[in-house]
């Protein structure tokens, strides 16, 4: 949910505020929200924010969608589009973005399910709009009712729950875009979600493919990016959390907006509002066949509209696809440049030096994206070839750099197989980072290729690993595995063959001085 600060216009009218109110009295009571819910067939959901949000009057309003069109050009996009994303503030702000990925799209869809986060009212789970129709200045739009019963039927998770979209902006502010670029007669899917956890975002998001599969469907995402940061600080935020969504994985983007959220940046009170729809529609697009993400457009409130916003405190909006395309999609890495690497090796020692000067440097998101992206790393200090210390996380919890920081840290001062580095030997002391792959589970040993995989062992409350350079000093895999179970696991010797010991592996792109 996004905090309520002075830029509090860009997200929702300040005008809009005494309508809202007004309305939501009309709901104080569980007698009225049921009468309400019982004529909402009849009378289709009100547009609520036609007048605040989005011109009122019919000709203005297909006037204004269609110049925010011509302003974008058409992408040349290899692929087929499964999902897009687009903001959903008023449109004298976000309206050319939203343009620049609706103009992208088919004009023949049959179904076009909507997916947004819910502002105004806590939504347990997903709130499904389920019957009637949606009311708006360029004519009312059905709702796909067989496909809203599928939903409802198909997990628990989905919920009919009119009234969340009663007083919901980012859903309706869509409708006009839909109605100038498609054919008469689609209907939509309108599904509002607050939060999540990664597994549950990803079911629904899976389900709500499934239910879709067998039509010619689009999914709109609804989102704002990063809010109220200064326009600088946006850029860094926003095209970080874009750049992560490359990776076409929603657990690695969820990720990517909790680490940079913590870090505290000034006035920052969200990273997406709708990073769990964000989250869902990228799952349905992996299930529909999505293979790669493409952003299309992204501004910030100053940089659309300077006249009626300030620098220092803004909201970022993107437009982007998620495409199926031909081409075979190499996995997702960070493809850092032989600059970048001896720009973290340079880092890591830095960070030795500063704990060793009882220094505590405040490390800021960083100017290259890459760096602000989650990674699990390993750092390896060796002396004259020596191990020295080594430490590291199998999963991202930190950004890249903040991971150099930490482990070069740990790995001086906090590997228990040795005395703390002392500053007469650092210069001695030669530094690898290694940054690893996403682990991955095998059935058998036979799986692991001796030289090449890092290897990880796990069983019940122990675990341990060893990076692929140890192959360098114990090249038999049965060796490998039992030092693994030994050193590192503290477990019995031969425990990778005990059946419920689970076997991992993984890769590394590692780099020294």
């Amino acid at each position: 949910m996004t905090k309520i600060g002075k830029n509090l216009l860009i997200c929702w009218a300040a005008i809009f505020i005494l309508n809202l109110q007004s309305a939501n009295n009309a709901f104080a009571n569980a007698g009225a929200a049921s009468s309400v819910v019982d004529n909402l067939k009849i009378t289709g959901r009100k547009a609520l924010f036609a007048g605040h949000f989005y011109p009122e009057n019919k000709t203005i309003l297909a006037e204004t969608v269609d110049k925010y069109f011509l302003a974008e050009k058409k992408n040349n996009i290899d692929g087929k589009i499964n999902v897009i994303i687009v903001p959903h503030a008023g449109y004298s702000f976000s309206g050319r973005t939203a343009a620049a990925a609706y103009g992208n799209i088919d004009n023949d869809y049959e179904t076009v399910a909507l997916i947004g986060p819910s502002h105004r009212s806590y939504v347990n789970g997903a709130a499904v709009y389920a019957e009637g129709f949606f009311q708006g200045p360029l004519g009312n739009i059905d709702i796909d009712e067989e496909l809203a019963q599928k939903l409802l039927k198909a997990d628990s998770v989905f919920k009919k729950n009119a009234l969340a979209h009663l007083n919901e902006h980012s859903l309706e502010v869509q409708l006009p875009f839909l109605q100038r670029k498609l054919k008469k007669g689609f209907k939509i899917l309108p599904v509002l979600i607050n939060d999540g956890d990664a597994d549950e975002l990803i079911r629904i998001g899976e389900i709500i493919a499934q239910v879709l599969k067998g039509k010619k469907a689009l999914i709109v995402i609804s989102s704002d990016l990063s809010h109220y940061p200064t326009h600088e600080s946006a850029k860094i935020i926003d095209e970080s959390v874009t750049f992560s969504l490359s990776a076409m994985n929603p657990a690695y983007f969820l990720k990517t907006t909790e680490i940079i959220l913590d870090k505290g940046i000034a006035n920052v009170g969200t990273i997406a509002c709708g990073r769990a729809a964000i989250a869902v529609g990228m799952a349905a697009a992996n299930a529909l066949g999505a293979d790669e993400f493409l952003k299309l457009k992204y501004e910030d409130s100053f940089d659309s509209n300077p006249s009626q916003s300030s620098s220092s405190s803004v909201v970022g909006y993107l437009a982007g696809a998620f495409i199926e395309t031909s081409k075979k999609i190499k996995p997702f890495k960070l493809n850092l440049s032989e600059s970048e690497r001896t720009e973290l090796l340079k880092f890591a020692r830095f960070s030795i030096l500063s704990e060793l000067k009882r220094e505590d440097p405040k490390i800021d998101l960083r100017q290259n994206i890459l760096f602000n992206q989650p990674a699990a790393i390993f750092v390896t200090l060796k002396n004259n070839g020596n191990l020295r210390g080594c430490i590291g996380g199998t999963e991202p919890h930190l950004t890249l750099y903040d991971a150099v920081f930490a482990y070069s840290k740990a790995a001086a001062f906090a590997d228990h197989r040795f005395m703390p580095v002392k500053l007469i030997e650092l210069e001695k002391i030669d530094i690898e980072i290694s940054i690893l792959s996403p682990l991955r589970k095998i059935n058998s040993d036979k799986e692991i290729i001796s030289g090449k995989s890092g290897v990880m062992l796990a069983n019940k409350n122990k675990s341990g690993l060893f990076l692929p350079q140890v192959w360098e000093q114990i090249s038999k895999k049965e060796d490998f595995l039992n030092e693994i179970c030994v050193q590192k696991a503290g477990l019995n010797r031969n425990c990778w063959l005990d059946k419920d010991t689970a076997i991992y592996t993984f890769t590394v792109d590692s780099f020294k001085e």
